[in-house]
């Protein structure tokens, strides 16, 4: 497969790449035009002068700003004038398309602007999409389905939305179901169907009819240009009936059998890694080869088993090795019944029998498992037991082949990192195959089987049956093993794999653990010396499959992560870490809470377990790690480690001193975010007069505390008090730190809040506008207190009905976010709900639900199930979800969502709050009829209490 890509003086460059070293690349779909830039013309630098390079300095320029550096032209990357390249090209196009990072639609017939077009038209460019000539074409209809990223752009080369965007608009234009487009296997849809997606299609050369629906098929055949459009069709439907019936070469067929291999039964998740598989090992007989890299006991076997079994018609012949040393693959006997050897002959002649066989001729469909890679022979080890694979792997460059391995220095395929399952739910089902304890099914839920495992980890290892592996060892041996081959070679990485059980099992880093600390112990002060030291030390834990590389979605200006598997986790706390120990445990504390508050505050959002928080000593770090849980939005743990730290100041310094209030402040906030209003008050008089009292009326400290009363009034409904507190904020920052403080525009901000409730739209606008600015000029364009003011200005456009305006606002909020802070933060996430509203008042419903969704599964993975349902912001999309149901005339949706919005705000807010009474009425609105009309009593109800979506 040849690449483009841009060099630095701007000229492109072609690059071939073999299977298994493509890079990630974009690929373009559009129409062929008259002058387009052709392989030969890339060989003599003569395409720039025609019309089509334009299209090939769009996709490459679009590729540079996803962050790709090659990218691929169907006009100039295949050498046409080559018939066996071209065939070649064309049965591998639907791969090609498929295994692209993105897809770049360029449509010259659809114009970004919607009333002001070139022409005088006002139609809207949605219309004008649905009619694009794209849509009529052969080739595009695989270009559509094959890639999972599809971008549509406009002839100005401006982004139109996606595949899942634009979804609605292209299932209705083309007839392609939802479900095709959403990357469901095509082999789920039957053959008449896939061929009425291209009944309407059309291609310039009458045979591409045909071979344009190769990869549709998922077939392969020769190409004979000039056999006209019937006999092309013909051979397709020949083929396509060869496979559907199972055609195999007999010669090679060798009955599928694992019955040496230790398997379960009912094989549990692990869904997308089987469909990575299967991505992987798709092929037309050439070697296809991946590598399931991840710790002893994660399950790679069992995936491996997994697939064979779900995919074993694909295959003529499946056999699986033992590999974890030389003799374990000799003796297998799996293989033997394909070698002509006798099995009490020559081992070693065996196998180069077996090897022969897999290697003859249009011998290309077999699968080959090699098990427990974990010793790969490097060319600089010394261990007598390594094995080198390659004397076991066929000469010919055919078939398919699975390994799994613990070691990360296994390169010879594709690599699958195998990892931690995201839902315990899960491990509990793979406990219960496992183990047949069908208790679990009757005496004991899984919610209680689950709160018994929190509760004693260690207990439960020795009630539950040992899961053994393959070879008699538990789980827990295995992990012992390593780390006692570990400890007496590498220290310092015992000891930091010791520390770890103190930390959560999600994400370690190098600036987490230094802090140039001359009382922390030497061997950190030496792990942490440099990252060479850190990095180091983790290899070596990387090597023996304890640890591996974070997947953290956040970006951050500091190193990249490492983790650790929850069970082995466990394993170092209950097990390695049998006795408590008070020095490890504090300087975890310590480092946590020394990265907190900050902008290093947002990566540390799983750090550390509460359980673990054992010194009450500690008030400093308790007092940051409650900063820390209420950024999160985990409100119940931060008002534990605010008290502690309350109770510590107070013991140490007294009530009045300055640290005290500090967290008397803190918890105001708190109580403020909780719903919890009147104890917030409280909290913040409390502060503000002692604070008056020890720094004067002017402190800077004093007005931050005189702000917050001013949120909270607002908050309160008591306008009139939270605009004199604001006012009386705002002049003592503007007399200490002048007009363009970020203190000071944090009020102004404030102000503009304030003056959007009151409906001083005009006043707001002034407010939002002088913020914004002071933001841009002090922090920059997309800081997050920028992107904030961003956000609130699209909120009143809204209110002001200048939904283009507002529009703009979120994107930019959004983008900025995104960027910032990642797509699933809850800033990001707040900006999404409002976009939902903002479709939904534009009638964009299908949009507004698309943004609703998003809003709330990404609270529900940002805030964790167990404090979803009294998060406000999520509530919020829950109650706006509600309102668009109930728009829809989707009634019983709508109350499933009110509900949800009505027990979180009467838990938050308590049941006489205005919030839950609004609710409470829609719902008693609801009950009354099932589809009222717009002048009904449900109407003037919701006209009544002046209902709106929440932002």
């Amino acid at each position: 497969m040849r690449l483009l890509r841009f060099n630095h003086d701007g000229d492109l460059s072609l690059t071939e790449f073999f299977e298994s070293d493509i890079p990630k690349y974009a690929i373009l779909s559009h129409r062929w035009g008259a002058e387009e830039v052709t392989f030969a013309d890339l060989m003599n630098i003569t395409g720039k002068s025609k019309a089509g390079y334009n299209k090939i300095q769009f996709c490459g320029e679009q590729a540079r700003r996803d962050k790709l550096h090659y990218f691929w032209v169907d006009t100039c990357c295949i050498d046409k004038s080559n018939s066996t390249e071209l065939a070649e090209a064309i049965n591998s196009m639907f791969r090609w398309y498929r295994d692209a990072t993105k897809c770049y639609v360029y449509l010259p017939d659809v114009s970004r602007l919607r009333t002001d077009l070139a022409d005088g038209s006002n139609e809207a460019w949605e219309s004008t999409f649905r009619k694009s000539e794209w849509f009529t074409r052969g080739w595009t209809l695989q270009e559509l389905v094959a890639p999972a990223s599809v971008d549509f752009f406009s002839k100005e080369g401006e982004l139109l939305g996606n595949k899942a965007s634009l979804e609605r608009h292209i299932c209705e234009r083309t007839g392609i179901p939802v479900n095709a487009l959403r990357k469901s296997s095509l082999s789920n849809f039957s053959v008449a169907e896939r061929m009425s997606w291209a009944a309407s299609r059309e291609t310039y050369r009458p045979e591409d009819k045909a071979y344009s629906l190769l990869g549709i098929f998922d077939v392969n055949m020769p190409l004979i240009y000039s056999e006209g459009k019937d006999k092309a069709m013909q051979r397709l439907r020949q083929e396509i009936e060869k496979a559907s019936k199972g055609y195999k070469r007999e010669d090679f067929s060798v009955a599928f059998s694992l019955s040496d291999v230790s398997d379960v039964e009912h094989f549990v998740a692990r869904e997308d890694e089987l469909s990575k598989i299967h991505k992987t090992l798709q092929g037309d007989g050439s070697r296809r080869a991946v590598v399931l890299h991840g710790l002893g006991g994660i399950g790679k076997t069992q995936l491996s088993i997994a697939y064979a079994k779900r995919h074993k018609d694909d295959y003529s012949a499946t056999f699986w090795l033992n590999i974890k040393d030389e003799d374990s693959v000799k003796e297998h006997p799996s293989a033997i019944p394909v070698s002509n050897q006798e099995t009490n002959q020559n081992l070693d002649e065996v196998v180069e029998s077996v090897k022969a066989w897999l290697s003859l001729p249009n011998n290309t469909r077999w699968l080959m498992i090699y098990d427990n890679y974990d010793t790969p022979k490097l060319s600089s080890g010394m261990d007598p037991t390594a094995v080198d694979i390659k004397r076991f792997l066929p000469e010919s460059y055919q078939g398919s082949i699975i390994i799994t391995t613990r070691s990360s220095e296994v390169k010879i395929g594709h690599i699958i990192h195998i990892r931690k399952l995201s839902d315990i739910r899960d491990s509990l089902e793979i406990l219960l195959t496992v183990s047949r304890r069908q208790e679990l099914k009757t005496a004991r839920s899984f919610s209680d089987y689950l709160r018994l495992y929190k509760e004693s980890w260690a207990s439960l290892k020795e009630t539950s049956p040992e899961l053994s592996s393959y070879e008699d060892r538990t789980l827990y041996s295995t992990w012992q093993i390593s780390f006692d081959n570990i400890k007496p070679r590498n220290p310092l990485s015992a000891n930091l794999f010791r520390l770890w059980a103190y930390f959560d099992n999600q994400d370690l880093w190098f600036e987490l653990l230094r802090h140039g600390d001359s009382d922390d112990p030497e061997w950190l002060r030496e792990l942490t010396k440099d990252e060479l030291s850190f990095d180091s030390a983790v290899r070596v834990l990387s090597n023996h499959g304890l640890v591996e590389v974070a997947t953290s979605s956040q970006e951050s200006t500091e190193s990249k992560g490492y983790s650790i598997h929850g069970c082995v986790h466990s394993w170092t706390i209950h097990a390695l870490n049998q006795k408590w120990d008070y020095d490890l445990a504090r300087l975890a504390v310590k480092f946590v809470a020394a990265h907190v508050p900050g902008e290093k505050d947002t990566r540390c959002s799983h750090m550390f377990s509460k359980s673990l928080v054992r010194d009450d000593e500690l008030a400093d770090e308790c007092h940051n790690l409650g900063f820390l849980y209420a950024a999160q939005g985990k409100l119940d743990e931060a008002e534990r480690m605010y008290q502690r730290a309350l109770q510590g100041y107070e013991k140490a310094w007294g009530p009045e001193h300055t640290s005290t209030l500090d967290t008397v402040n803190n918890l105001g906030n708190l109580y403020a975010n909780q719903g919890k209003l009147d104890e917030a008050e409280q909290m913040y008089q409390r502060a503000l007069q002692g604070r008056e009292k020890a720094w004067g009326p002017e402190h800077t400290s004093t007005l931050d505390t005189v702000n917050n009363l001013g949120l909270l009034y607002a908050d309160q409904g008591k306008l009139v008090e939270a605009e004199q507190m604001y006012q009386r904020a705002l002049q003592g920052y503007e007399k200490a730190w002048g007009p363009e403080h970020t203190s000071t525009l944090d009020t102004v901000n404030n102000l503009g809040l304030l003056y959007a409730d009151q409906g001083k739209l005009d006043e707001a606008e002034q407010m939002y506008q002088r913020a914004l600015q002071g933001r841009e000029k002090a922090w920059g364009p997309e800081h997050m207190s920028t992107l904030d003011t961003v956000n609130n200005l699209g909120n009143l456009y809204a209110d002001q009905g200048k939904l283009d305006e507002a529009e703009r606002m979120y994107q930019r909020a959004l983008q900025g976010r995104e960027k910032a802070r990642g797509p699933e933060h809850t800033s990001t996430l707040g900006t999404v709900n409002n976009l939902g509203n903002l479709y939904k008042n534009q009638g964009k419903l299908v949009e507004a639900e698309q943004m609703y969704q998003r809003a709330l599964q990404g609270y529900e993975k940002a805030i964790g199930p167990d404090s979803i349902s009294t998060y406000v912001p999520a509530l919020n999309t829950a109650f706006n979800l509600g309102l668009l149901f109930e728009h829809q005339a989707d009634l019983g949706t709508a109350r499933t969502m009110f509900l949800k919005a009505l027990r979180g705000y009467e838990q938050v807010f308590g049941p006489d709050h205005a919030e839950s009474e609004t609710v409470r009425n829609i719902l008693c609105a609801l009950d009354v009829t099932d589809k009222p009309p717009s002048n009904s009593k449900r109407h003037k109800l919701l006209q009544k209490i002046g209902l709106r979506s929440r932002t």
